[in-house]
């Protein structure tokens, strides 16, 4: 069984679906171990809680530097024994330390279909408003592993969703949340968990 930390920094919407699809019993060979939070307040730790779930807050502001910081989610991703890391709303772009430490470990979900809307500064509704600015049709959810370039790791799976005449940012981020990223984050953490998926140079197969 492997242990599955996930880090967050915010309300927890991506960590409450791997939740309720562990509930469900769709994460096969894995659970949630742990919950690392950069932020003390963050709902994501009560999501954590009420499920039994341990939680460790490692505040961004109580260290001078992002190696520092760095240094110390590592250390602490090491004590738990981590076998898969998971991103789930995580807003800090951690250094090469931890993807070295847990190379090809660490998984991202990310709100558009990269290589578009992706990369520093894509992140929350950001990443809508371009998406509604660009007139694309299509939009959607990615995960990917997590490499020392935001968000260029090998991708995993896509999900796509149309753009509505009438969207706003707000309804595209609930719609690529509800229909995409609920719904891909948690089987890739499976494939994952089963050891099915298997990196060649920056591509993926799924086993």
């Amino acid at each position: 069984m492997m242990n599955i930390v996930v880090l967050v920094s915010g309300g927890g919407t991506n960590l409450q679906a791997l939740i309720d699809a562990q509930k469900r019993g769709e994460i096969e060979n894995g659970r949630i171990s742990c919950v690392i939070s950069s932020k003390p307040d963050a709902y994501a730790l009560e999501r954590a809680k009420e499920n039994g779930i341990p939680t460790r807050v490692i505040p961004r502001k109580d260290y001078d530097d992002i190696h520092a910081y760095s240094k110390a989610v590592r250390d602490a991703l090491i004590e738990e024994k981590a076998d898969l890391i998971v991103y789930a709303g995580f807003m800090i772009i951690l250094d090469s330390q931890v993807v070295e430490a847990f190379e090809g470990k660490m998984i991202n979900v990310h709100p558009a279909l990269i290589p578009s809307f992706c990369g520093k500064g894509f992140y929350g509704l950001h990443v809508h408003e371009e998406v509604l600015k660009s007139g694309v049709k299509l939009t959607g959810a990615t995960v990917h592993f997590v490499t020392e370039d935001c968000d260029a790791g090998p991708i995993i799976s896509q999900k796509a969703v149309p753009v509505s005449d009438d969207d706003t940012p707000q309804t595209l981020q609930r719609k690529v949340m509800e229909q995409c990223e609920w719904k891909i984050l948690p089987q890739a953490v499976s494939l994952f968990c089963q050891g099915r998926i298997k990196i060649i140079g920056n591509k993926t197969q799924i086993i």
